[in-house]
């Protein structure tokens, strides 16, 4: 599924090539993807302009002239900018048609992403108001964390990855930056102390700063707008990595289950 920085760099290159642009029409091929898309969107939105392109979380907000656009990725949705004569594939559900001629595609082969159209705040919809602070936002910080996790049993992984307690962080950068701060992913979060959970926060922000620099991490679907691949890949220190050499103390990593997700670790670098 992309994470924060895979949706990060989609925003990024969406946003010069859609802001400004006016909406003609809505096209919706398939409208049953993890949720209905909203009707109101075919309705309402040809005529607006696209005014702001931003993110929450792992969610694209598209701000419109009386209302916002809310699109999730889900497992393998991909935008693409195309002409609008450009004719639809098999997966291709929804088209935004600009007047200026090119359009933005949603192609969802497994249709776990979403799309939805409000006219109230959007951090009020019901998808976003729970969401805890942006993880790079100055209010994620080792105090919120450590005051957070305090009388918490859970593991520190499953407490980073708790979209109410900070927004975005998904399975992979959640294991490289436990590593990076050596935080063993099944630690008890209550007991991680505070100048662990400085370390954590740094850690979080650095590897999610460098994804972001290398466009994200591609694993099997995700592409980005253009159709290149991330390129992180290439500096994940543990994650798919079960059975090499540890890059710091060349102890062989593990791989264990928590919560029915993968964790991949170092035993003797991360406590």
């Amino acid at each position: 599924m992309p994470e924060l920085p895979e949706v990060e760099t989609v925003r990024r290159a969406l946003a010069p090539d859609i802001r400004g642009q006016r909406i003609a029409r809505v096209v919706v091929r398939q409208p049953r993807l993890r949720w209905p898309v909203s009707p109101g969107l075919r309705r309402e939105a040809p005529g607006q302009r696209v005014q702001t392109v931003q993110r929450r979380g792992k969610y694209l907000l598209l701000g419109l002239d009386t209302g916002t656009v809310i699109l999730h990725l889900g497992m393998s949705g991909s935008l693409r900018i195309l002409n609008k004569a450009a004719p639809p594939e098999p997966h291709d559900h929804l088209d935004l048609c600009f007047c200026s001629g090119r359009m933005l595609r949603l192609r969802d082969p497994r249709r776990f992403g979403s799309v939805h159209w409000t006219r109230v705040d959007p951090q009020r919809h019901r998808l976003l108001r729970h969401l805890g602070p942006e993880p790079l936002a100055s209010t994620f910080n080792g105090d919120y964390l450590y005051h957070t996790s305090r009388g918490r049993r859970l593991a520190m992984k499953t407490l980073l990855m708790d979209a109410r307690v900070v927004a975005g962080i998904g399975n992979i950068y959640a294991n490289e930056a436990l590593f990076v701060a050596g935080v063993h992913p099944a630690r008890h979060a209550g007991r991680v102390s505070r100048l662990r959970c400085d370390r954590l926060v740094e850690a979080v922000h650095d590897v999610l700063r460098r994804a972001i620099r290398a466009g994200g991490t591609t694993l099997r679907d995700f592409r980005h707008p253009d159709g290149a691949a991330g390129y992180f890949r290439t500096d994940l220190k543990v994650y798919g990595r079960e059975g090499q050499p540890c890059v710091y103390c060349g102890a062989l990593l593990r791989r264990r289950l928590l919560n029915q997700r993968s964790c991949f670790y170092c035993p003797s670098c991360q406590r």
